[in-house]
């Protein structure tokens, strides 16, 4: 028999219903890349497009565990967001400002020829 879930939540100690609660937060909170990705309707292949890469470098970037804050930044971006980064204390969460203002990858300069 199913059971309504209010009246399993009363069941709960206060303890446990926390617990819940900040296992289910933590879950809607964490993401992949690639959910990410598709959460905002974009393929691989549009991401591409956006970064001016081709579909395989977003499909490594998607599943590597480290990357520059500059790559994930620019990956964000690409889908319409912006990325902040923050450290989490039981007392509470900090903004890393460092970060705001990573420089942008330098583009080729034309070589000026000497007088």
């Amino acid at each position: 028999m199913a059971h309504k879930w209010k009246d399993v939540r009363r069941q709960l100690s206060a303890q446990k219903e926390e617990e819940t609660r900040r296992a289910v937060k933590e879950i809607v909170e964490a993401t992949t890349l690639n959910h990410l990705r598709e959460a905002r309707n974009l393929t691989q292949e549009n991401l591409a497009n956006i970064l001016g890469v081709n579909q395989g470098s977003v499909s490594k970037m998607e599943k590597r565990a480290d990357m520059y804050i500059s790559t994930l930044r620019g990956f964000v971006q690409a889908m319409g967001g912006e990325l902040r980064i923050k450290a989490v204390f039981p007392e509470g969460e900090v903004e890393i400002e460092q970060f705001n203002e990573v420089a942008e990858p330098l583009k080729p300069r034309k070589k000026v020829a000497a007088a």
